[in-house]
Order: C-alpha cells, then structure tokens, then sequence
C-alpha cells in the first residue's frame, strides 16, 4: 500500500469528510460539509487546502518540513508522501484544516485551485526526520 493510499483510508473513516472526484480533475478528493480538503493525486501527492489565516499562523513551520511545498498566494499546501511520518503529518494537518475551515469568516474566499502541476517535490529519504 502507498502512503498515499494508507492516508486515503484512514482519512475516509473520519465522520467529517466525504470523497469524491477532486474539482482539480485529476484524483481523488475529500471534502467536508463546506469545502474540498485534501486532494490526493498521485501515490506520493497530496494538496491540501488550507486557510489563509492557517497558512500564515503555521508558516514558518510549513516551510520548515522538507516534505511540505508552499506556492506564494495559495491556499493549498503540497505534502509529498514518502514514509509513515508524512502521513501523520498529513492527518494532523487535515485536522487543522477542518478546523480552520469551521472557523473561517463568511467573507474569506475560496482558493483558485489546488497546486497540482504547479510544484515538483523530488524524493528524499525519511530517515531522521521529524
């Protein structure tokens, strides 16, 4: 099984999240009651959709995981899966991002689209990494 795919099925079984195609065309997604929030396109690939309020308060420690990718002006951030570790990052981001989602004024708009083709991750090891 891919991380992506051992990612897949553990977050289906969460009661606040539903799959189907990801607007972007290209995979599978879940979503909750309000927004798409992970789209998994490939076997190592994921976006995941977060607020910009989320984005700014975990910043710098986003850009400091080498499995994480940041597009300037996206509300999506690229995880990269390569080992067990990725994917409890995934999980624990997700639920940051429905939190964010639940909490998110009226007014905040909704992202342009994921990042899928706009970032290339290339491989690395997971051992050490925290």
């Amino acid at each position: 099984m891919t991380p992506a795919q051992s990612a897949f099925e553990r977050l289906h079984a969460w009661p606040d999240l539903t799959t189907g195609p990801a607007s972007c065309g290209t995979g599978r997604a879940l979503r909750s009651v309000r927004d798409e929030i992970v789209h998994f396109h490939s076997d190592r690939d994921v976006d995941l959709h977060l607020t910009q309020r989320a984005i700014q308060r975990f910043h710098y420690d986003l850009g400091g995981s080498s499995a994480i990718r940041l597009v300037p002006g996206s509300r999506w951030v690229t995880v990269h899966l390569d080992c067990d570790a990725d994917v409890d990052l995934l999980l624990s981001l997700v639920s940051i991002a429905l939190k964010a989602h639940q909490a998110r004024p009226p007014a905040d708009l909704p992202p342009s689209g994921c990042n899928h083709e706009r970032v290339t991750v290339l491989p690395r090891s997971c051992a050490g990494e925290v």
